[in-house]
């Protein structure tokens, strides 16, 4: 009877935790696709694209433990913080071109583990790559794109601590014990 009621308690706890997460999930996205696109305007694809952008950093950061969940936020933010002055300098100046694809994806990955955080290398180098691809896909005013997506990262980054602090605050309490 004791291995059934753990067993009830782990779906109950698995089942709070996804929903929280989705909802969290799609606050990220309706944020940033429909009342962040009044505010700045490029293309609804790239309003699309930030709103992905925001969801995918709304999961990264929700862990299992608040804890661990601020670590994942420094760790998003540090990352995409490397890649926005990376990616935006290069961009300011210069159009994408395959060959500088290759070289600031490596300048990217080497900035995290020169100042202590290989961790983030990895991180850093997808957050760059994402950026160079679609300044590539919409060149008009490429070097907004590293600003657009330091803003949807924060966002993303924001929502998955609040969700992250709504499961342990609320949800985890009132779990019952296994």
């Amino acid at each position: 009877m004791d291995e059934l009621r753990h067993q009830w308690v782990r779906v109950l706890s698995a089942v709070a935790e996804a929903a929280l997460l989705a909802v969290g999930a799609l606050s990220s996205y309706l944020l940033v696709a429909h009342v962040l696109s009044h505010v700045y305007f490029i293309s609804r694809s790239d309003d699309l694209l930030g709103a992905m952008w925001a969801v995918i950093s709304t999961i990264f950061v929700n862990r299992t433990t608040y804890s661990d969940s601020v670590a994942a936020a420094v760790s998003r933010i540090a990352a995409t913080g490397t890649s926005f002055v990376v990616c935006f300098v290069y961009l300011l100046f210069l159009p994408f071109h395959a060959w500088a694809l290759a070289v600031l994806i490596g300048v990217s990955a080497l900035g995290p583990t020169l100042y202590g955080r290989p961790q983030d290398a990895i991180t850093t180098a997808i957050t760059t790559t994402v950026v160079l691809v679609v300044a590539h896909v919409n060149p008009k005013d490429a070097w907004s794109q590293p600003i657009l997506r330091l803003a949807d990262t924060a966002i993303g980054v924001a929502m998955g601590l609040i969700t992250a602090w709504l499961d342990q605050r609320l949800i985890r309490p009132r779990l019952p014990t296994p």
